[in-house]
């Protein structure tokens, strides 16, 4: 079961250098071994926004969230509470202790281009890293 970190989403949404690779991932990949927070959907808007790329966001929620097998998850108060420890802890910003925080209480593996999770026990696997054992 995978975390898909928002880095991975928008690397393909926005086009960037690493979208054939995310691209295959998530081609390649069952949708229902997918998961991502709320935290992230909430962020690709906003970036989405702010890049002017606004038109895909209906797409990208039709697509992951309503027609794919995909799982949304957040976190509740008390598990709230404790990001900010966390993340002290683990030398992770807010956003990255929050998606730690679903990986840890999922036991899920966080697929991220982001190296501070590889500081971290739980790590982080990158999607050609993947593919190269789906394949």
């Amino acid at each position: 079961m995978w975390l898909v970190d928002t880095n991975i989403w928008l690397e393909l949404l926005l086009e960037q250098e690493r979208a054939g690779e995310v691209r295959q991932f998530l081609q390649e990949t069952p949708a229902e071994s997918l998961w991502m927070t709320d935290f992230s959907l909430y962020s690709i808007g906003i970036i989405l926004m702010r890049t002017g790329k606004s038109s895909l966001w209906e797409d990208f929620v039709s697509d992951v969230v309503e027609r794919s097998e995909t799982r949304l998850v957040s976190l509740g108060v008390e598990e709230l509470k404790h990001i900010p420890a966390l993340g002290l802890q683990l030398g992770l910003d807010f956003d990255d202790a929050y998606q730690y925080v679903v990986a840890e209480k999922y036991d899920l593996t966080l697929v991220s281009f982001d190296a501070d999770f590889d500081r971290t026990p739980r790590g982080r696997r990158v999607p050609g890293e993947i593919l190269s054992g789906i394949s």
